[in-house]
């Protein structure tokens, strides 16, 4: 008897004003972007249309494409000093407009799901006495396909607010969690200090006078107005979810690492107590360990159908401890092998 197909989940996605950082890198690396851009159906109307969105999986591809065409493993970092604040569409051009460095870091992170959503989180900004942390959720394991997006998120960040100061801004840290790579030296320009590789996190901190760097170019009226919109748009995406869907939400970023969230710390970032979280699923007719099951799922099968990831560290991004027990729930789910899976989706797509 056939198996059903797991419902689509989507790894992500963000806005297609990503796509004119990669192409401005791959002129200043002496090489034509359009013909890239055309294999993966970028061509100059898609990218003109409001609001347009580009799938995370496909994100990593090309940039993987543009890295091998440009021969250039930092090709990232070009990126992100390529990248300009309207390339973030409404949440960019309201940050252009914010008083100072660190209104534009909190609109920055505040209003990230208007030009980015990835499942495994959301940047985050984090603030203290001596200064604030610009955080990057973290995308491990990391390979060729998704270096190059730390990169250009972290210099990214820089180089938007160097725009709004009008003069430069470094970072007094910056930490990766990924090991140093070849091209480490072409960090040098972005931090004060030397760069921490193989850290525990994603992220760069801005001293108080940085945060303090005000934009020459604000006009208060704009930026009251803008931010307005920011919020309205912001509401208009998230104002209807289920307690379904804010599981599941929740359940996405919490796998990664070899471990599967509980009950409990999933009732906590609710802030349910357990028994009322575990009452309002049974009148849903479902349980926890079911949601569970159902997102890692999903998740496998979206990761095996829309990337070319191991399936060890399949495992590892959906909490399995082993690529075995992966191996032997995705065939009790599905009724296949993640091997037999990926062949199958290979062969539809000819």
């Amino acid at each position: 008897m056939a198996v059903k197909a797991p419902p689509r989940i989507r790894l992500g996605d963000l806005s297609v004003g990503f796509v004119h950082s990669l192409a401005a890198a791959l002129r200043g690396a002496g090489h034509d972007p359009q013909p890239l851009l055309l294999q993966y159906g970028l061509e100059p109307r898609r990218l003109a249309e409001p609001g347009a969105r580009l799938s995370i999986a496909r994100y990593m591809r090309l940039g993987h494409a543009a890295l091998q065409l440009a021969a250039d493993p930092a090709l990232g970092l070009a990126m992100g000093a390529c990248s300009r604040l309207a390339h973030l569409g409404l949440a960019g051009v309201t940050a252009a407009q914010a008083p100072n460095v660190r209104e534009a870091a909190r609109a920055l992170m505040r209003f990230e799901p208007l030009y980015a959503a990835n499942y495994r989180g959301q940047a985050s900004l984090h603030e203290d006495a001596g200064g604030a942390w610009l955080r990057f959720y973290s995308i491990s394991p990391y390979n060729d396909y998704n270096r190059f997006v730390v990169d250009s998120v972290l210099s990214g960040w820089l180089q938007h607010l160097t725009q709004l100061a009008g003069q430069a801004v470094r970072a007094e840290r910056l930490e990766i969690e990924f090991a140093a790579p070849s091209y480490a030296s072409a960090y040098a320009g972005l931090s004060t200090n030397a760069v921490q590789f193989a850290a525990g996190t994603n992220q760069l901190r801005l001293n108080q006078a940085s945060l303090a760097l005000r934009n020459p170019e604000h006009c208060p009226g704009t930026w009251q107005q803008l931010l307005g919109l920011c919020e309205q748009e912001l509401a208009q995406r998230t104002r209807v979810r289920t307690l379904r869907e804010q599981i599941i939400g929740l359940i996405g970023p919490l796998l990664s690492g070899g471990r599967e969230p509980s009950l409990e710390e999933v009732a906590a970032r609710l802030k349910l107590p357990v028994w009322t979280l575990r009452r309002q699923l049974a009148e849903q007719g479902t349980q926890y360990r079911a949601l569970l099951n159902e997102t890692r799922r999903d998740l496998a099968s979206t990761y095996i159908r829309d990337t070319s990831l191991a399936f060890g560290e399949i495992a590892y991004l959906v909490g399995f401890a082993s690529a075995e027990a992966f191996q032997r729930a995705f065939k009790r789910w599905t009724g296949q092998t993640p091997g037999e899976c990926r062949r199958a989706q290979r062969l539809e797509q000819g």
